[in-house]
């Protein structure tokens, strides 16, 4: 008991010891003109990603309706979740552009028309989406440049009531980074 009491005061000496020190007075930043000097270039410098790219904005390849890039839609059958032989190479496209590209980010929407409950069309999109990003990472892309979510039925692309209206609503949409 004593020999705690004797290890509580040391520890409480060099605690109280440890907080009495004050910092060293420290001399204030001179102040100086900031203004530029005649003659200098006070243009902003464009930024480069590392390998020379400028960054801050969508590539424009993926704006080009002449490169398969900009096209980003996914669409799939009444209740499957399965990719399309014929969108394999638009996903191989952007597969490679992600690999080409590992700054790049990913979103992929899955979405639903809203013939099944709200429940079962947030599964199936999630569903959908992860079924592109699966595609995608077998292809090359990183785990960490994909995102997949759901949207359900919440994002239709029609309205209407009828076979071609749900089946524009059939989908996932890949969005890179900039665009969400």
């Amino acid at each position: 008991m004593h020999l705690r009491l004797l290890a509580a005061a040391f520890t409480a000496a060099v605690f109280a010891a440890g907080c009495t020190t004050t910092p060293d007075e420290q001399t204030p930043a001179p102040v100086t003109d900031a203004k530029p000097k005649p003659g200098a270039d006070t243009k902003p410098i464009a930024r480069v990603d590392v390998t020379g790219k400028p960054t801050g904005g969508v590539d424009p390849r993926l704006k080009d309706p002449n490169n398969i890039l900009s096209k980003r839609t996914v669409f799939f059958e009444f209740d499957r979740f399965d990719v399309k032989e014929s969108d394999r190479p638009l996903i191989e496209a952007h597969a490679r552009y992600l690999r080409e590209n590992p700054n790049a980010k990913m979103l992929i929407q899955g979405n639903a028309d809203d013939r099944g409950s709200r429940e079962y069309n947030v599964g199936l999109g999630q569903r959908r989406s992860d079924s592109v990003k699966k595609m995608l990472l077998l292809l090359g892309a990183k785990e960490a440049q994909i995102e997949s979510v759901s949207l359900g039925e919440e994002k239709p692309a029609c309205s209407d009531q009828n076979e071609d209206c749900w089946a524009k609503n059939r989908r996932g949409e890949m969005l890179y980074g900039g665009e969400y």
